[in-house]
């Protein structure tokens, strides 16, 4: 029985499968694993020919098979750390704000605070080559919003980016960087001890990229439009006209996000593309308190939701725990070793130590009893 991960990574590595096209195959088939069993017939119209002659390979021998080796070493490398997560869609922590963008990532690696990433945000994007001004902005502004509540979003990149990050951690805030690599790559490298400062004070890294993947040019785009999507406005510190600081607030506007501009000279290249959004409706801040201002309802709308979903774990913790209590030891065992995310029988041996016969049992006897639920090809905590 494999773990039901194993099927989202496969579906997720597939040549010329992106965001889109997993989504339309979930939502078709209803999961990945029954989107891989299909009949060639089914899928010739919605994959090209490359893709479905890796999908029969994976039919013929899952495990096997090349991609499903890959998946199955992607699994290993996140079972390995814990401080590393993958979501999907389906699973409580993938941030709401996101799931609503178009071609939304299906899958999501993380290394640090799964929970931040539901937290308001702001992005704070911009030039890779900014003026002193520039990069001075890009820290305060970070560093203000940051103590105002707001955790800061932006891409690990050179110039604005890494101030922005840097600004947060300043003030004692959190921060998330949202990777155009696969989350075991840092680019650009000189940023290794940033990203594992960002972690080690209870920030996040991010990248909906299979592992390994390097720093194509194709990708940042793509990236740009979750670091929008995860946050309530972005704010654009100094962008040329041709930019992919631009990039990121068309998605934000797309997204029915907030963006502002930072205004700067007539004579400074990188002041045009604030101009330009500002133009275009962007608002001009001056101040962080300028974006604290026009945000501040929605911050004490998440804030207030974010306090009601603690709440409601903490009561569900609190519930679990006493009705736990009239399970038997070998039952009680079980539902703590599975934790609150799919798991299957294998794992559960391993975990646990109890006989793959033994447990199987009581996994049928705990989903008569309601305490589980059949996901795919293992178990979940209902």
């Amino acid at each position: 029985m494999l773990d039901p991960r194993f099927y989202s990574l496969v579906l997720h590595r597939l040549p010329h499968v992106g965001a889109v096209t997993f989504n339309r195959l979930v939502s078709l088939f209803g999961s990945p694993e029954a989107a891989l069993g299909q009949p060639s017939q089914q899928l010739e119209a919605l994959v090209d020919a490359e893709t479905l002659l890796v999908i029969q390979d994976f039919q013929s021998n899952p495990e096997i098979s090349a991609i499903g080796q890959k998946a199955l070493v992607d699994l290993e490398w996140i079972d390995a750390q814990p401080s590393v997560h993958l979501l999907s869609t389906g699973d409580s922590s993938y941030p709401e704000l996101l799931q609503k963008i178009p071609n939304f990532p299906p899958l999501l690696f993380v290394r640090g605070d799964i929970h931040l990433l539901s937290l308001p945000q702001i992005a704070i994007v911009g030039s890779r080559n900014p003026s002193s001004g520039g990069s001075d902005n890009a820290y305060r502004f970070a560093e203000f919003l940051a103590a105002n509540g707001f955790a800061i979003t932006s891409g690990l990149a050179l110039g604005v980016d890494a101030a922005a990050h840097q600004g947060a951690l300043a003030a004692q805030g959190k921060t998330i960087a949202v990777m155009g690599t696969g989350l075991d790559m840092i680019y650009p490298s000189r940023h290794r001890a940033l990203a594992q400062q960002i972690v080690d004070t209870g920030g996040a890294l991010v990248s909906e990229l299979p592992l390994g993947s390097s720093s194509k040019a194709a990708n940042f785009p793509q990236r740009n439009r979750i670091i929008s999507g995860l946050s309530c406005g972005v704010l654009v510190v100094e962008a040329a006209i041709q930019s992919g600081s631009l990039i990121t607030a068309k998605a934000a506007m797309q997204q029915s996000r907030e963006v502002f501009a930072i205004p700067g000279s007539i004579h400074n290249p990188l002041a045009r593309g604030c101009h330009q959004l500002i133009r275009q409706g962007a608002t001009l801040v001056e101040t962080g308190q300028d974006i604290v201002d026009q945000l501040q309802g929605m911050l004490g709308y998440q804030r207030e939701k974010l306090i009601k979903l603690q709440e409601k774990a903490a009561k569900k913790t609190e519930l679990d725990e006493k009705i736990l209590d009239c399970l038997s030891p070998a039952e009680q065992q079980l539902i703590n070793a599975m934790g609150y995310d799919p798991v299957n029988i294998d794992d559960l041996v391993e975990r646990t130590g109890i006989a793959v016969g033994s447990v199987a049992a009581q996994m049928i006897g705990l989903e008569i009893k309601g305490y589980v639920q059949q996901i795919g090809a293992g178990y979940q905590r209902v």
